[in-house]
């Protein structure tokens, strides 16, 4: 089993978008995939699940925020969704309380790692992805230190890579040698060919040459939209649109990079 966090300290880098499309496309591989939602925008519980039934994983406390406040082990927390490939754990908004609650924790760096031992020892799934929320601090540290892999999703725009520096900075500070997450690679979503900004993005990326970047990228497309819509994930909506045969690239180069 292997845990791929996506993480980016900027907002509108389509990590959520990212994260929920591989999943799909990793299921469609016959890959059974664990997704842990841990941002309190819950877009990635919203890919699965309509309004009114997120609302109401919230108002039952059936979601990520009171397992980890009880430090309970988080196989009691996982959801089926309409894929038969792919489960959940659900977030909620408390989520932005989190990290007062973890403080509370023994060894409150380790939170997540701990709760996510028994689902380990049963390897029941290929993979686990989790979504960080656009920040940085003790709850992201959870994430990375719970995660083998990282990918970074960078949307193709004058300040798409704005704070990556202090992103990696945080990913290379996040656990010791030994235990700190692969950077699997940086993943561009959100490009549009006609602007300046995809050159400007790739430029800077060719630039920096131990930094890993995905060779699929992610181009903007209507039918992305139309899924989240229909509360289900591009890849499952309209498997023929041009951003889902992308993810489904991005699926088989990850788990190229995997092996």
């Amino acid at each position: 089993m292997i845990t791929i966090s996506f993480a980016n300290n900027k907002g509108g880098s389509g990590k959520s978008t990212s994260c929920s499309n591989l999943a799909a496309a990793l299921s469609y591989m016959g890959r059974r995939v664990l997704l842990i939602d841990g941002d309190m925008q819950m877009n990635l519980t919203l890919s699965f699940f309509g309004e009114d039934e997120v609302l109401g994983f919230a108002a039952e406390e059936e979601n990520l925020f009171t397992a980890l406040s009880a430090g309970e082990d988080l196989r009691h927390r996982i959801r089926s969704t309409a894929d038969p490939n792919i489960d959940i754990i659900a977030s909620t908004y408390a989520m932005s309380g989190i990290e007062s609650r973890l403080t509370a924790l023994r060894e409150p760096g380790k939170a997540l790692a701990r709760g996510l031992r028994g689902i380990k020892r049963e390897a029941a799934y290929d993979y686990v992805l989790i979504d960080a929320p656009p920040t940085l601090g003790l709850w992201v540290k959870n994430i990375l230190t719970a995660s083998d892999r990282v990918i970074i999703p960078a949307e193709a725009s004058p300040w798409g890579l704005f704070g990556l520096a202090n992103l990696l900075d945080f990913i290379e500070n996040s656990g010791t040698a030994s235990a700190r997450p692969e950077l699997l690679g940086v993943l561009v979503t959100k490009v549009d060919e006609r602007k300046n900004y995809y050159r400007q993005t790739m430029e800077t990326l060719k630039g920096l040459e131990t930094l890993p970047v995905f060779r699929t990228v992610i181009h903007v497309d209507s039918a992305v939209e139309w899924a989240q819509d229909n509360s289900t994930t591009v890849v499952s909506y309209r498997r023929s649109s041009r951003s889902a045969r992308e993810y489904l690239d991005f699926a088989k180069e990850v788990e190229e990079k995997c092996r």
